[in-house]
């Protein structure tokens, strides 16, 4: 069974009313037949894309805290050593993760642990792989730590397409490994900031699968 995430609830309702709407005036005032069927597709086509961005398949985590698993479905674009600013203040390995629209939005803890931090910055929406989106666009910054593992950043961006970031951390909350963290609406990217020295399981390139792909190990 197709599972939904929350946050779309409202837009798939609208875009089923709107659909059923679409088809049945469509019937209505237009008399070619063919006219009527190019139409109805391109509206079951458009409720179909709205499906498929709020899907929220059901993962299973295998619980470690030794590891990070990916805490979106994408590309990972970028593995670099970087000065981390914002709450570290030290370098850090950055490991970041582009979806695309056609990527399952759902962001997951990445770690079990405590909520250190959490931060909503406004900002642009330059494209998701643009070297600045991390830190001119509208963004959320996240700190785990749990003793296994220390302490790492996730940072949810959004991007050209993306106006809208759901966070569910609050600070002091505890949050198991792989547990819906929040959502990010139509394209977006997730950096995370690791300690330097942490193996990553991952490569420039790689897709990965949020909730149960390991990218990382302590």
């Amino acid at each position: 069974m197709i599972r939904f995430h929350k946050e779309g609830y409202k837009i798939i309702v609208i875009a089923f009313l709107l659909s059923i709407t679409g088809v049945l005036l469509a019937e209505k005032f237009i008399d070619i037949n063919w006219v009527i069927k190019a139409i109805q597709i391109v509206i079951l086509a458009l409720l179909f894309t709205v499906l498929q961005f709020f899907r929220n398949p059901k993962r299973p985590t295998k619980l470690d805290d030794h590891a990070i698993i990916a805490p979106v479905d994408g590309k990972v674009v970028v593995i670099e050593e970087v000065e981390e600013l914002e709450f570290f203040k030290d370098k850090r390995l950055q490991v970041s993760i582009f979806m695309s629209p056609i990527n399952v939005h759902v962001t997951r803890y990445a770690m079990s642990g405590i909520i250190k931090y959490s931060k909503y910055h406004p900002g642009k929406y330059l494209v998701a792989w643009h070297p600045k989106s991390s830190t001119d666009n509208e963004r959320t910054s996240v700190v785990i730590e749990n003793k296994f593992f220390g302490a790492i950043l996730y940072r949810q961006v959004a991007g050209a397409l993306a106006r809208r970031i759901v966070n569910y951390a609050k600070e002091g909350d505890i949050v198991e490994q792989g547990t819906d963290a929040g959502f990010i609406k139509f394209g977006s990217r997730v950096d995370l900031y690791l300690p330097l020295g942490t193996e990553l399981a991952v490569k420039l390139g790689d897709t990965v699968k949020g909730g149960t792909q390991v990218i990382a190990k302590k």
